[in-house]
């Protein structure tokens, strides 16, 4: 079941001519009677498509460790940013606006994505705006900080080290400098910012590890909580296949890191 993020007439930035669905959340809910919280999923893609392995599979492990998760279809090129940005914060404030209803109000909403979707990830943890309690729409009347962001092999940097797909799919050809900073993360980073789950591979070769590596350095100096694992084997979009779970653990070690959102 998809839950819009909008009704299609509200939509920002939407043209119904490019064909692509209107942004939602699909819902996989745990079956514990008291889940943790919730979990959004943005899978990678570098922007172009969403990747289907980094989607249902992590949300049934995910509710496994007794956490709700919502997968993001969010909008891709030939969608520009913000319009990328946009959904996924909408989508922390329709899962806030509907904690009741899934047992989990006043329990943590974290967002966790792969690649492309780290980086969209990693944007929600330091670009999210305060509730609008003027707002006609409830929905909008609800914060869309996150509790934490968990990022996974993520494009992090514009300037060095990076995905050049994922950065004109996002950003477009023309960009120079100036654009490509005001979108990098390492330049990004703020005391306010909500706590990290960092992961990556040094063999990654799509997204090199220098890009997680720069952002744990950018959040270090700026005194934001983080925990950050490189593993030393396992190509780029791991995702929570087998061979990542043998390879690196990850699924196991941030389920734990979660665990420490809901007891803070």
């Amino acid at each position: 079941m998809r839950l819009p993020l909008w009704d299609e007439r509200r939509i920002p930035l939407w043209d119904g001519e490019i064909g692509q669905e209107a942004p939602s959340l699909t819902p996989y809910l745990c079956d514990r009677e008291k889940p943790k919280g919730a979990v959004i999923v943005c899978p990678g893609g570098a922007y172009a498509f969403k990747a289907e392995h980094e989607g249902e599979p992590v949300a049934k492990l995910l509710g496994a460790g007794g956490w709700h998760a919502f997968v993001l279809d969010y909008r891709v090129a030939p969608y520009r940013a913000p319009a990328a940005l946009q959904d996924v914060l909408r989508a922390v404030r329709l899962v806030r606006h509907r904690a009741s209803q899934w047992g989990i109000a006043g329990k943590p909403v974290a967002i966790l994505g792969f690649s492309a979707g780290g980086h969209l990830a990693g944007c929600a943890g330091m670009m999210y705006d305060e509730a609008q309690l003027d707002a006609a729409d409830p929905v909008d009347r609800v914060d869309s900080r996150p509790d934490g962001v968990v990022l996974c092999y993520p494009v992090v940097s514009f300037l060095k080290a990076m995905h050049v797909g994922s950065r004109s799919n996002l950003l477009g050809e023309s960009g120079g400098p100036d654009l490509w900073k005001q979108w990098s993360l390492e330049t990004r980073v703020h005391p306010a910012m909500p706590p990290a789950f960092i992961w990556h591979t040094a063999e990654d070769r799509s997204v090199p590890v220098q890009n997680s590596l720069m952002l744990g350095d950018a959040l270090a100096k700026a005194n934001v909580a983080y925990e950050l694992h490189v593993f030393a084997h396992g190509p780029h979009g791991l995702g929570a296949t087998e061979e990542a779970l043998q390879n690196t653990d990850w699924m196991n070690l941030c389920l734990r890191w979660l665990g420490r959102l809901q007891a803070s």
